[in-house]
C-alpha cells in the first residue's frame, strides 16, 4: 500500500507536533507517522513546570493537548515503524519514500525526520516501572520535585557532573555514582562538582536495584565492583546519564549523520538532501527541551512550505 502526502513527519513529540500544526495550517497535505503513542518524552515525564503559560501540568496532558492541536488543521496521525527513506539527493523535486515494516510505503517531497533519542537503560530490577516515578532521564525538566530531598545521579560524564550540579539547587543531597574512577567529563564539570558541598562522588559502584514502596522511588541499590560490597541509598530521585542514541538509523543510508548518528543540519533544519529535515531531540544541539523542539519543527515546516509553493 502507497499512501501520498506534501509533507510527511516521522516522530509525534513535540517537534513533529508542532512541524504538524504549522504545515497543515499552511495548507500542506501533512501525516505524523509514529509507532506508539503520541507524546514523545513528554509521555515520561510526571509534571511540566517549565512550558510558558502553564504552571503546571502532567507530561500526559500536555502531550494530549499537542495531539488535539496538531491534528486540528487536517494533519493526520498514521501508525508505523519506519525502516528506510529513499531519497535523491540530486534531484530535490522527487517524491522520497518513507518504508514501514509492516510494508507500507509513504511518498512525500518534503520529509521531516523528528524521532528524538532513545535512553540507554541501566537494565536492573525495579527500573521500568520507577520511569516518572522517581526515575528520571532529565534534571532540568524534573529537578525542582525532589526539594530538600536525596537524589543519585549515575554515570560520571559531562551530562551526570553538570546535571548533579544543577540539582543541588532543590535536592538535599546528590549522589554521584561512577563504574570507575576516572571522570569522563571536562575538567571545569569536574572541579565544580567536586566543590559543591552538596554533591558526594562515590565511585568503583554500579546500581543493582531500585526500591519503592508501591507508588515512588525509595531507594537504590548499588555494589562496590571491587570489593563487591554492596548498600542501599535512600533516595527518592534517581537520575541516570549512561548515555542516550538517536533513533536515526534507517537513515544510514542517506549520509546526513555526524559520528554520534545524530542528524546534521542547516538553520532552516534542512539536511544536504534537499527537503529532508530534522528536528528536535534527533539533532545535534546543546539544549534538549520542549521549548527548542518546538521551534525545530515549526522552521522545518515553514521552510518546506516555501520551498515547495515556490
Amino acid at each position: 500500500m502507497t499512501k501520498k502526502y506534501d509533507f510527511l513527519i516521522i516522530g509525534a513529540g513535540p517537534a513533529g507536533m508542532t512541524a504538524a500544526i504549522y504545515a497543515s495550517r499552511a495548507g500542506l497535505k501533512t501525516a505524523m507517522i509514529e509507532s506508539g503513542a503520541p507524546g514523545g518524552k513528554l509521555l515520561k515525564t510526571n509534571e511540566i513546570s517549565n512550558w510558558p503559560g502553564i504552571t503546571s501540568e502532567p507530561g500526559s496532558q500536555l502531550a494530549m493537548d499537542m495531539f488535539q492541536h496538531s491534528t486540528s488543521f487536517g494533519a493526520v496521525y498514521e501508525y508505523g515503524k519506519v525502516v528506510e527513506i529513499k531519497a535523491d539527493s540530486l534531484d530535490p523535486t522527487s517524491e522520497k519514500q518513507v518504508l514501514c515494516e509492516d510494508g507500507t510505503i509513504f511518498q512525500a517531497p518534503a520529509v521531516l525526520v523528528a524521532t528524538g533519542t532513545r535512553e540507554r537503560l541501566m537494565n536492573i530490577p525495579g527500573e521500568a516501572q520507577n520511569i516518572g516515578r522517581g526515575i528520571s532521564y532529565c534534571a532540568v525538566c524534573d529537578g525542582a520535585f525532589f526539594r530538600d530531598q536525596e537524589v543519585a545521579v549515575i554515570g560520571g560524564g559531562n551530562a551526570a557532573l553538570e546535571e548533579a550540579v544543577y540539582l543541588t539547587n532543590f535536592a538535599s543531597k546528590a549522589s554521584i555514582l561512577m563504574r570507575r574512577e576516572v571522570f569522563r567529563a571536562d575538567q571545569i564539570a569536574i572541579d565544580a562538582a567536586k566543590a559543591n558541598p552538596k554533591i558526594e562522588i562515590i565511585q568503583n559502584v554500579i546500581p543493582t536495584e531500585i526500591l519503592d514502596d508501591g507508588k515512588h522511588v525509595n531507594g537504590l541499590k548499588i555494589m562496590d565492583v571491587k570489593t563487591k560490597e554492596e548498600q542501599t541509598l535512600s533516595v527518592s530521585g534517581i537520575f541516570p546519564y549512561i548515555g542516550a542514541d538517536p533513533v536515526t538509523g534507517f537513515l544510514k543510508s542517506l549520509d546526513v549523520l555526524d559520528q554520534q548518528g545524530y542528524m546534521v543540519v542547516n538553520s532552516s533544519m534542512e539536511t544536504k538532501v534537499p527537503l529532508l529535515y530534522g528536528a528536535g531531540d534527533v539533532c545535534q544541539k546543546g539544549l534538549r527541551q520542549v521549548v527548542t523542539a518546538v521551534n525545530d519543527g515549526a522552521i522545518a515546516a515553514q521552510d518546506a512550505f516555501h520551498k515547495l509553493k515556490a
